[in-house]
């Protein structure tokens, strides 16, 4: 979903998320990506980044506001493109 057609609110949390140290959209195991992968695989929110292999080092589970409005960023923005694993 455009960022554009969001309500003020959500738009706000968006740029804020954004403007976070971790934020990494298309980083293997950023914080945003395991919000999107979390979601997609059907998984109930769980604020933590790394853990996938490669260069992502251990997951690390975060619970500081701005890691967590980052990762919640990824994942409602795959539950609002409604992307989701079939199995």
């Amino acid at each position: 979903m455009y960022i554009a057609m969001m309500k003020h609110a959500e738009q706000e949390q968006i740029v804020r998320a954004l403007k976070g140290w971790q934020f990494e959209r298309d980083t293997h195991g950023s914080l945003f990506d395991r919000g999107r992968a979390d979601s997609y695989y059907h998984r109930k929110p769980g604020p933590h980044y790394g853990g996938v292999g490669g260069g992502s080092g251990p997951t690390v589970s975060v619970t500081d506001e701005a890691s967590v409005a980052e990762y919640m960023a990824g994942y409602k923005d795959n539950e609002r493109s409604g992307a989701k694993k079939e199995w």
